[in-house]
């Protein structure tokens, strides 16, 4: 923090983001211009560079965060509001990862199934998360105490944690349009390789750290929306200590009325 009261921005915090748009840049360029068409799906498959990175940052990345710091929080031991922070942090950035992954999955699906949307249960899911999310944030909303209000967001964050395996396993458990392991079978053995394969790899790289960016930027405005309420209340609080001292005076400056001549009248008097 300054010594004008904001929070400054931490340097490696802009070094991530800089790796991050870089790294994004290469993997537009290799995967557009440099890498070959597939054997079966030719240009689409160029989309796998970054449609499976996207959702991955929205399924284990942010969620993984969300459920963590909710937990930290939840924990009477280890219950601070930068838990609170965080968590909130690390939805937003979630939702925008989640929406981002239904377009790129729509923009997939169009040519390669004939649809741009069907109820599939991965789709569905996924859908489901990111409406999850968005009621998260509303839910972030609703005036009340903050402790109130980061308690009521870390146990809605733990229930939207119930929908992430569901949209992983989806694909087992039901029958699908989704296919399964795209680059990745259940043995961990890849279906890419030379320079497809650190394309894909560049790929996720490239996602987490604009993730970790966008984090940490959003981490930054919650301290100082945090700040600027702190600083409203205070200036209120003054504000109504002024009113109060006003009208003290003002009472205090305010002539008596003078006693008649002889004194106060009394009862026999009247």
């Amino acid at each position: 923090m300054n010594p004008t009261g904001s929070v400054s921005r931490p340097r490696w915090l802009t070094v991530v983001g800089v790796l991050g748009v870089v790294a994004v840049g290469f993997t537009v360029w290799l995967g557009l211009w440099i890498t070959p068409p597939d054997a079966v799906q030719g240009n689409l498959a160029r989309l796998v560079y970054v449609h499976p990175a996207i959702a991955t940052v929205a399924l284990y990345w942010a969620g993984g965060v969300a459920v963590a710091a909710s937990l930290f929080y939840l924990w009477p031991r280890t219950r601070t509001f930068f838990w609170d922070r965080l968590a909130v942090s690390a939805v937003e950035v979630g939702a925008v990862f989640a929406a981002l992954t239904c377009v790129t999955g729509s923009i997939w699906g169009r040519p390669a199934w004939g649809v741009w949307w069907a109820w599939d249960a991965r789709l569905t899911s996924t859908a489901l998360l990111l409406l999850l999310e968005l009621g998260y944030l509303a839910l972030r909303r609703v005036p009340t105490d903050p402790a109130v209000r980061a308690r009521r967001s870390a146990v809605a964050a733990l229930l939207i944690a119930v929908d992430v395996p569901i949209v992983h396993f989806s694909v087992d458990w039901w029958q699908t349009l989704h296919q399964g392991g795209t680059v990745l079978d259940p043995g961990f053995h890849l279906h890419i390789h030379g320079s497809m394969a650190w394309t894909f790899l560049l790929g996720f790289i490239a996602f987490s750290l604009i993730f970790v960016w966008l984090l940490g930027v959003r981490y930054r405005v919650e301290v100082l929306s945090d700040q600027v309420g702190d600083q409203e209340m205070d200036v209120s609080l003054a504000e109504r200590w002024s009113e109060g001292t006003e009208l003290v005076g003002a009472a205090a400056s305010s002539p008596v009325p003078a006693a008649p001549p002889g004194g106060a009248p009394t009862m026999v008097d009247q």
